[in-house]
């Protein structure tokens, strides 16, 4: 039988699977399709590491690594749902969950001082950032807004806040001293093995990373982030920020750069309260309080101290002090500083962008603001959006163009910061990349605290990324601009290969260009403005943000996108969107019994899902369920059936019963199988019959705590019951497949 295998994951996508998984599988099994889930939520992750701790029956497969396995089969086909990239904080929750849970897992080790502390610390480091990504990742990325969802958006353009030309919101960036500066990149001859070697000014060597295997053609990159010039542009810009009269933010990627954006984070915390951690700075890190983990983690952990009360004290008069914070909660006092993960650039940036370049103010209302964005390798593109929004106000949802995606990620191509690549230097001298022979490909010469970072390339993703680009510049007849720096080192080296893989392809007829990030953002813009669709094809990182800045600005959320991963060796993965307002949704499930988060890229990636297994299992039922289910997208986005705003409205739960509806008439309607349309015609019938019944159950359980039995790993029967509430909707759904 054929296979799709759906993930289990975290937050409220997870919940929303336990709702949804049952119409697939239904729906699925009358065109001999088996569903099978895989736990890769963050939980399973941290149980799958320790076995060895555990009894059998609390014993968790790794299923992250079968499905690595499994994405480089011709037979894959993968429905991948957003995950946690786990941050230092979210890893600590999740742990002490577990162990209240009944788990024996260890501490996390912060600072480990035995072999035991140290391999502790290795198992966890496993899966913390984007640990997911680049092992499901075996292809590149195409993602873009499916018609259906742009039609609506232009028909039903979503709120834009109006911009002013006098506006004082700005980014600021370091420009010098930086990543992008610093930058140095080498293409490897031959197949070799790189060691990472720090070498003190006194000559003492010691390895930071051995057997780094690499490959003819990969392109490796290191760089490093002087601490000093860091700290020196953030005590600017807090400056900055007082004397304009706008809020202070911070935007990082501390989920994704899980290394180095978080110790960027705290350096920013202390700029900010330099004053706070002049005096206290000793007992705070005596008291194990890491300005990395944010003001929240500070706050906390006062209490403990016999000075917690002076200390406090003296964090709120930095507070009344300092310039205005941007705030992720004004009601709750939560600011850009208290979470690492909470404000994360490309999901802040672009929310920031679409409401006038506004953020939140301690007193709940909008405010310019200066976005803080140290390093200045993509700082750029934001600048050059709201440059842009400044000069010719708001874009306009009903009639801008769009800007799709060909990402280069196959293999954990530009995972910068994401993985053992990165370090916090320990002391001055030089850190040196070597080859198996000694020779030292590339030196940086750093000091204490500075923050140093490789990456690796791979050649072969090159080359697919370049394929796709062409296949998509021609399937939609559409311009592709290639986002490259030629002054940054990295960029140099992708150019270069570009143009010897381009002549390879029939690009007759086809508009492919490179330009440089900020410049690609005012030309897309200036298109966008027209009407007009220009594909952006970016590396890695720019991918992450070029697929929320502009559905952000085109859609409202990132979340309704079609995101198809074509893996390289032939297999699917089909990806669901962002994840980034999942927290909030999990808290007003448990709160009153209402899950607001939206399914759509579910049954976008879910349709693409059954395309792709029809022509790889020459499954034409599997063909009629896709399209049949994209017609009933179109019908339930209409409709208006994505989940609502507050209680009494449809919620996840109801908008699930809707697309099952439509679904089914959808299938019933169609002439091309009638034994498959007479299935689903008495299906169709029952829940149009029912239909208000079933609402009124959803309806019924709204207003009142719900019990999941935890966050990062609910218990299995108690979510199910809170997700599937009609119990007429469920006998219905069982009658098919």
């Amino acid at each position: 039988m054929a296979k799709i295998i759906y993930t289990h994951t975290d937050e409220a996508p997870l919940l929303a699977t336990y709702s949804f998984l049952p119409i697939i599988a239904a729906y699925a099994k009358t065109a001999g399709v088996e569903v099978e889930t895989r736990d890769i939520s963050l939980a399973a992750r941290v149980l799958a590491q320790f076995p060895d701790r555990l009894p059998a029956e609390q014993r968790v497969d790794d299923a992250l690594a079968e499905l690595g396995e499994l994405a480089t089969k011709p037979e894959a086909n993968i429905i991948k749902l957003p995950n946690i990239s786990a941050s230092i904080s979210q890893l600590k929750a999740t742990i002490a969950e577990l162990q209240s849970q009944g788990y024996d897992l260890p501490a996390y080790p912060e600072n480990p001082q035995t072999d035991e502390e140290r391999e502790t610390r290795a198992r966890y480091d496993k899966v913390k950032g984007s640990a997911v990504n680049p092992v499901l990742r075996e292809g590149n990325s195409d993602r873009r807004a499916p018609a259906s969802v742009k039609n609506y958006a232009r028909s039903h353009p979503h709120s834009m806040g109006a911009w002013s030309s006098d506006s004082k919101t700005s980014v600021a960036t370091m420009g010098h001293d930086d990543f992008y500066s610093n930058e140095k990149s080498v293409v490897l001859d031959a197949d070799d093995t790189l060691s990472i070697v720090h070498v003190g000014v006194g000559g003492e060597e010691t390895v930071l990373k051995q057997d780094l295997k690499v490959l003819a053609g990969e392109v490796v990159d290191g760089t490093f982030m002087s601490a000093a010039a860091l700290d020196a542009f953030l005590e600017e810009q807090v400056a900055r920020a007082k004397a304009d009269g706008v809020l202070f933010s911070a935007h990082l990627k501390a989920t994704m750069m899980k290394v180095s954006d978080p110790i960027i984070f705290g350096h920013v915390v202390r700029a900010y309260f330099a004053d706070v951690f002049a005096q206290y700075g000793e007992d705070l890190a005596a008291a194990g309080l890491s300005a990395n983990d944010g003001l929240g983690s500070i706050l906390g952990g006062l209490d403990a101290l016999d000075n917690g009360a002076e200390i406090k004290a003296a964090f709120e008069a930095g507070l009344a002090d300092g310039p205005s914070l941007a705030m992720v909660d004004s009601d709750k006092g939560i600011t850009n500083l208290h979470v690492p993960s909470d404000v994360i650039i490309d999901a802040s940036m672009p929310a920031m962008i679409r409401t006038s370049g506004q953020m939140w103010n301690a007193e709940g209302a909008q405010q310019d603001t200066l976005a803080v964005i140290p390093d200045s390798c993509y700082a750029g593109i934001y600048q050059a959006t709201i440059d842009d929004c400044r000069t010719h106000g708001a874009l306009d949802p009903s009639t801008m163009g769009s800007v799709p995606n060909v990402g280069l990620m196959a293999k954990a191509a530009e995972e910068y910061g994401s993985h053992d690549k990165t370090f916090e230097i320990p002391a001055a001298g030089t850190v040196e990349v070597r080859n198996a022979a000694g020779d030292v490909l590339m030196s940086h010469t750093v000091e204490a605290g500075d923050i140093w970072r490789a990456c690796q390339t791979k050649d072969a993703p090159i080359r697919d990324w370049v394929k796709l680009a062409v296949t998509r510049a021609r399937a939609s007849a559409t311009p592709a601009i290639f986002w490259l720096d030629e002054g940054r080192a990295h960029d140099a080296n992708l150019i270069a290969k570009i143009k010897a893989y381009l002549p390879e392809h029939d690009t007759e007829g086809l508009t492919l260009e490179i330009m440089a990030p900020a410049e690609a953002t005012t030309y897309s813009l200036e298109r966008i403005r027209r009407g007009e669709d220009t594909i952006s094809v970016t590396g890695n990182v720019l991918r992450d943000y070029n697929t929320d800045l502009f559905p952000i600005l085109e859609l409202g959320t990132s979340a309704k996108m079609l995101s198809i991963v074509p893996l390289m060796n032939g297999g699917g993965l089909f990806e669901t969107g962002a994840g980034g307002s999942a927290p909030k949704h999990v808290q007003q499930l448990v709160k009153e019994d209402y899950l607001r988060w939206d399914s759509l890229g579910e049954f976008f990636a879910l349709a693409a899902s059954l395309e792709h297994l029809a022509g790889y299992d020459d499954n034409q039922r599997a063909k009629l369920l896709g399209d049949a289910l994209d017609r009933a997208t179109e019908t339930f986005l209409n409709e208006d059936r994505s989940p609502g705003r507050k209680l009494g409205t449809t919620d996840n739960r109801g908008s699930h019963f809707y697309l099952a509806l439509y679904w089914a008439e959808e299938l019933a309607a169609q002439t091309e199988d009638a034994d498959l349309a007479a299935a689903f015609a008495a299906l169709a019938g029952t829940l149009r019959e029912k239909e208000q019944t079933i609402v009124d159950e959803l309806l019924a359980v709204q207003g009142k705590p719900a019990d999941i039995g935890g966050y990062f790993r609910p218990d299995p029967e108690k979510t199910a019951a809170v997700m599937r509430p009609s119990a007429t909707f469920n006998e219905a759904i069982a009658t098919i497949g």
